[in-house]
């Protein structure tokens, strides 16, 4: 596979990611198959960022709890 995933940093980010692969698929750049792989890797990614503002927002309650005993 030629195609190259861009940079995830962000949700900005991978967005931007399924919008490219989409559009690869259309042009014929990308298989079905390989477009199911990379999207697996974007999904993934959204994944541990949506884990990682769990855990900050679970560490805030649990500070702010803390806090008013």
């Amino acid at each position: 596979m030629s195609f190259k995933v861009p940079a995830l940093k962000s949700a900005e980010d991978a967005a931007a990611a399924m919008v490219a692969i989409t559009e690869a698929v259309a042009a014929g750049e990308l298989t079905l198959a390989e477009a199911e792989t990379a999207s697996a890797l974007v999904e993934r990614f959204v994944r541990t960022l949506e884990a990682g503002e769990f855990e900050k927002r679970l560490r805030a309650l649990e500070a702010a709890g803390a806090a008013k005993r």
